[in-house]
């Protein structure tokens, strides 16, 4: 092996730090080898290759391939939800918001549309229900002739003891996470194929592999819903759909301020320092996630960038989740 040449290799690279290329040549000096002894400023050439770098950036924008592609969020017109629907309509997708509160999930998709040049619809309708998810499958069939990406997003918090919890919380719960995501599954698969395939995303949580304490139900369904992701991915992908599973951690959506300014009402109200002391507490990156960076990963994952990303599940979690 011929050390000149590799540290000589090292001196042009801007990820090496100054220190190790330079230590390096010392070695080669004190050894008697020739050259090498890292005669430049790296410094400098550090600072030349970042400002290069920033350059290209602005000379080229990463096509993701979403463009005119028909994506469809449950709970799409609130919180992760919605930052997801405009992450889709910033590629230029167009985008379907289902949600319970119909005037609301019009209301976001007018105003979608508006600003990225788009068409987006917004939907009147309950997941959880079998009728629901029929309605949502043959609006989009109407409106757009079939879906290309499905973001199973619409789920919500919970709080309550096993041994007190009543069968109709638990059937709710299990509705709304797991028999969503399987009829929704049931009614595009068939679209999506006869598209020539597409993507289908899982919004579960971290709490389906790191459960918290007040929320089995939460965690028990989350947890299903990874797993149904997995399952669903085997049978799809030879269909040229894929399938995949985000665990997002602390994300500051309007349900964790809502609660936050709840249980800090009688207390002086300090709702973002409670927010704060819950991020200090669980995430190693001391802080929430905004809806915006979660969504960036559902926008990546469905993505031309990422096809061979394929039963799997993900986690943004600013490194809450303690286990591999």
């Amino acid at each position: 092996m011929n050390c000149t040449k590799i540290v000589c290799i090292l001196a042009a690279s801007p990820f090496i730090p100054r220190w190790v290329a330079s230590g390096a040549g010392e070695v080669n000096r004190r050894a008697g080898r020739p050259g090498c002894a890292y005669p430049f400023d790296v410094a400098r050439v550090f600072s030349q290759r970042r400002a290069d770098a920033t350059a290209r950036e602005g000379e080229r924008d990463m096509d993701l391939g979403l463009k005119d592609k028909v994506t469809v969020i449950t709970g799409g017109s609130v919180g992760i939800g919605l930052a997801i629907a405009e992450g889709f309509a910033a590629e230029g997708a167009h985008v379907v918001l289902a949600a319970r509160q119909g005037e609301r999930a019009r209301a976001e998709a007018e105003r979608i549309a508006a600003r990225f040049g788009t068409r987006a619809l917004g939907l009147a309708c309950d997941v959880a229900t079998a009728e629901g998810t029929d309605a949502l499958v043959a609006a989009v069939a109407a409106e757009f002739g079939g879906a290309d990406i499905l973001v199973n997003n619409a789920g919500t918090g919970s709080n309550e003891t096993v041994m007190e919890a009543p069968d109709e919380k638990w059937q709710a719960y299990w509705d709304l996470h797991v028999m969503a995501a399987v009829r929704l599954a049931r009614g595009f698969a068939p679209q999506m194929k006869g598209r020539g395939g597409g993507v289908i995303l899982h919004n579960a949580s971290i709490c389906a592999v790191q459960p918290l304490w007040y929320e089995p139900i939460y965690n028990v369904t989350k947890s299903a819903l990874m797993m149904f992701s997995k399952c669903l991915a085997t049978e799809l992908v030879k269909d040229n759909i894929r399938v995949n599973c985000v665990n997002p951690g602390l994300v500051l959506t309007p349900d964790w301020q809502k609660t936050a300014k709840e249980l800090t009402a009688s207390s002086g109200g300090d709702w973002e320092g409670y927010l704060q002391s819950v991020a200090d507490e669980h995430a190693p990156i001391k802080r929430f996630a905004s809806p915006a960076e979660v969504a960036n990963f559902f926008v990546f994952l469905a993505s031309d960038k990422a096809t061979y990303s394929v039963g799997s599940t993900y986690g943004v979690d600013g490194g809450m989740q303690k286990g591999l």
